[in-house]
Formats: structure tokens, C-alpha cells, sequence
């Protein structure tokens, strides 16, 4: 087969295309035509230099494409599927005790140096080459390509969160952030029985995007009182609003702070006194990757994907996207004439 063509980032705005070989496939292995990828946050924070990354490498890591050729047992060509950001070894101390999001020898989609053990490793390409350690979940057909590229980073990760939050039936939840994890979580908590959502943005237009989702949507710095708050701002400050709308005996689960922020004060005796659980997240298990596919199969006409969406790029077009400002929480890179 003809090589991959990559868009390798080379630092700052610069990008280049190239081709890079595809791989020969080992056990439990597959090679992905990628069919379309999504720009995350993260991405833009490391093109723009908020956060570290391997360069040169093949940035993005979210995405959705078809199986070419398969190794794993369970696994078919043809099948369209959707990966976990992390492949990892399965026998650490951190793998064993169920912590594999942590591995001690991780390896992440979207991260790796293009010189290194895998050079085909990101979404922005027209292959992806999955690994032995990496879960992949088969998407249902009537989850679009676009939405199903969610999946494996934004959604996946909510589902994390969401667990460490412990069951939402008739409680009240407030979501600090309203980026695409966000949005999914107003819409998985309103789907998980919530009895009552505050949003809360300091953009009039994120937080139109759940106003039919939440029952309230705000700026930030209110007063509130919650049994549970799921910090997805990436701030100092929503981290803090998370801790003050604490009710007696809830839990703040902290997702968004990826990067480094201002520290925040935490009072152990408040901790203490008021039964408070605090707990963060980072990256997640094989098995929410299962969730979020199955919860944009059942759950994600909630969404107002339309908005979320930006116009959809070529390969080509990735670096001009990055360079330019959007309202839109993804822009869609359509890979299918790669």
C-alpha cells in the first residue's frame, strides 16, 4: 500500500506535509484510514505553547476511521472504530492496581515524536496505527463520523468524571466550564437523572449551547449549592467555584486543569468537617471509552451539535485552522480524500 500522508507539527504555526511508511502490523495491532478528526483544546494548547509537546510529531487525538487490516482477535477490517488516547503495557504497578490511565510506560495519540517507536501516531493523517495497548470501540452507524470523533478524548473523559461523581439520580450538579466536555457533561448528567444543573461560563455563547439542557446557565462567581461539581474550565477560579458551592457530604471531581494554573487554597477543616470529597481525573479506563461511544449512540441527539461543530477542513487546511479563531467547539478535519 502506498505510505501514510501526515501533517507533521514542527513547532509554533509551522506544519508540513509528508508521507511516512505504514507499519507492519504486530499482534493485536490494526491500521485505521482515518475518516475524520476533531481540533481538542489541547491541541491548540500545544501548537500554541501553553503546554508541552514532542516535536516534530503528528499532532490530534481525537478521531473516528475505518479498519484496514487487523491483528486483534474480535476486530475486522471494515469495521469503523474509535481508540483510546493512551496505549498502555497492562503490568505496571498503576495498570494492575486499575489505574492504567496512569501507566508508567504510557504512550498517547497525538504526543509522540515523529523519530520515536510510533511515528503514526496522531489523527492528523490519512492512517492511524493502533497499538497492542490501545482499547477500540466499534461505533454504531447512526453516530456520525464528527460526533463519533468526540469519543475517544472529550467524551470518554466525561464518563470518567461522571464515575468519580457517583450516581446523579435527583441530585444537584453544577458544571464549571463549558467547552466540549462541558456541554457533554450538562447533557450526561440531565441523561443520568440530575434533579438540577447549573452551567456556568464566562461565554454568553457556551452557555447558550446547554440552555435547553441545563437549568441554569451562568457566569461564573455565583452562589451555589451542590451535592456535585465537575470542574471543566481549566482555571484557578473554577476550580475554586467547584469547592464553594460544595453542599454538606459532596464531591468536586476536577477534569479541566490540564495545565498549569495559580494554586488554590483547600481548608482541611472545611474538608473535614463538611464530609467533602475532592478528586480530579486525567485521561481514563478502556471501559469509558465503551461508555461514550454508547452514550453518543443513546444520548447524543441532547447535544446541539451544529453549533459545536465548525466547518469542516481538509488536511490542508489544519494549520490555517489553528491559526484563526473560532466560536465553534471543534473544527472537523474531513480526512475521507486524504
Amino acid at each position: 500500500m502506498s505510505p501514510a500522508r501526515a501533517l507533521v507539527w514542527e513547532g509554533g504555526a509551522d506544519f508540513r506535509m509528508t508521507e511516512i511508511p505504514l507499519p507492519a502490523l504486530e499482534d493485536s495491532e490494526l491500521l485505521v484510514r482515518m475518516r475524520t478528526a476533531t481540533i481538542c483544546g489541547s491541541d491548540r494548547h500545544t501548537v500554541s505553547g501553553r503546554r508541552s509537546g514532542a516535536c516534530p510529531s503528528v499532532l490530534g487525538h481525537e478521531g473516528v476511521g475505518e479498519v484496514v487490516e487487523s491483528r486483534r482477535a474480535g476486530v475486522r477490517a471494515g469495521d469503523r472504530v474509535v481508540f483510546s488516547v493512551t496505549s498502555t503495557c497492562g503490568h505496571c504497578d498503576n495498570c494492575r492496581r486499575g489505574l492504567s490511565a496512569k501507566c508508567e510506560s504510557v504512550l498517547k495519540v497525538g504526543h509522540e515524536p515523529l523519530g520515536g517507536e510510533w511515528p503514526l501516531s496522531g489523527t492528523y493523517a490519512s492512517h492511524l496505527h493502533v497499538l497492542a495497548g490501545q482499547k477500540v470501540s466499534v461505533v454504531p452507524p447512526q453516530v456520525p463520523d464528527a460526533a463519533a470523533s468526540t469519543a475517544g478524548c472529550a467524551v470518554a473523559t466525561v464518563m470518567a468524571a461522571l464515575e468519580k461523581a457517583g450516581d446523579l439520580q435527583g441530585r444537584s450538579v453544577m458544571v464549571a466550564g463549558l467547552g466540549m466536555l462541558g456541554v457533554v457533561a450538562v447533557a450526561a448528567a440531565r441523561a443520568r437523572g440530575a434533579g438540577y444543573i447549573v452551567a456556568t461560563d464566562p461565554d454568553v455563547a457556551n452557555r447558550a449551547l446547554v440552555a435547553d439542557l441545563a437549568d441554569l446557565a451562568t457566569e461564573p462567581g455565583g452562589h451555589h449549592e451542590v451535592d456535585v461539581s465537575l470542574e471543566f474550565s481549566g482555571s484557578s477560579a473554577g476550580v475554586e467555584d467547584c469547592l464553594r458551592a460544595l453542599r454538606t457530604g459532596g464531591t468536586a471531581v476536577l477534569a479541566g486543569t490540564v495545565a498549569p494554573v495559580p494554586s488554590v487554597g483547600l481548608d482541611p477543616e472545611w474538608l473535614v468537617r463538611g464530609w467533602h470529597t475532592v478528586t480530579g481525573v486525567h485521561n481514563y479506563e478502556p471501559h469509558h471509552l465503551d461508555e461514550a461511544v454508547a452514550f453518543l449512540a443513546e444520548e447524543g441527539e441532547r447535544l446541539p451539535w451544529e453549533p459545536i461543530l465548525g466547518d469542516a477542513v481538509t488536511l490542508e487546511g489544519v494549520p490555517r485552522a489553528f491559526s484563526e479563531e473560532t466560536e465553534a467547539l471543534r473544527v472537523v478535519v474531513d480526512l475521507t480524500h486524504c
